[in-house]
């Protein structure tokens, strides 16, 4: 696993899915794309699965006694379908590699990715994202739907990009961080650890690890003010 697998170039492969609801459903698309199986669904929360006649399986031992009924030796791949929580998608990532199943980036076919982009494993960059030269992507993280990670910037594992959200040059994201939905982060800003930054929230100077940041220009958030995190 040294080096992360393209899902693009594993067609006929059998893939399981961490999840079963809206994210699931967005990278379905990808999955039939690229002629990739979904063999199983692993949701404690989903009421039913997203493809008739593949199981949906309720958590980790649920996981663990159907694999034991497959085919000794069935090669499996792993995606983590969840759409917010990067250190979820992070201890999903743990368990599908100790068990041995390898975390493919996913990149829609709509999507513009540099070939100088360098990729972790697990990334999902969904339909209209654009990712630019040398920019670097941690694993499992997410690049949604029309957002922008403009060149040199760093996203460093589970950072998750809503739709719409803007990464002007040179921008740094630190681990689980989230950026809301149409939000700019402008030249080499950093945002810390775990921040979040609100929808539509302009970010024009550094952004403390843990803190919640919205408005134009961005500020702490508060209970008063409150913020738009979608």
């Amino acid at each position: 696993m040294d080096r992360p697998l393209d899902a693009a170039a594993l067609a006929g492969q059998g893939v399981v899915l961490w999840g079963c609801a809206g994210h699931a459903a967005v990278l379905l698309d990808v999955l039939d794309h690229y002629g990739l199986r979904v063999l199983a669904f692993v949701d404690q929360q989903a009421k039913g699965s997203l493809i008739e006649g593949v199981p949906l399986l309720s958590g980790e031992q649920a996981w663990l006694d159907w694999r034991r009924h497959q085919a000794p030796g069935l090669l499996l791949y792993g995606v983590a379908a969840i759409g917010r929580q990067g250190g979820h998608r992070q201890r999903v990532q743990t368990f599908f590699e100790c068990q041995g199943v390898a975390m493919p980036f996913l990149t829609h076919f709509q999507a513009s990715v540099s070939p100088q982009a360098r990729l972790g494993r697990g990334v999902q960059i969904l339909a209209g994202a654009v990712v630019a030269a040398r920019a670097q992507l941690g694993d499992m993280c997410i690049v949604n739907h029309r957002a922008s990670i403009d060149h040199e910037c760093v996203l460093e594992p589970g950072v998750t990009i809503a739709p719409g959200a803007t990464l002007c040059g040179c921008a740094r994201v630190g681990e689980d961080a989230f950026i809301g939905a149409g939000a700019t982060v402008l030249p080499r800003v950093s945002i810390g650890a775990g921040a979040m930054v609100g929808a539509g929230a302009v970010v024009t100077r550094d952004v403390a690890p843990g803190a919640v940041v919205c408005g134009n220009p961005a500020r702490t958030a508060t209970k008063a003010s409150g913020c738009n995190r979608a």
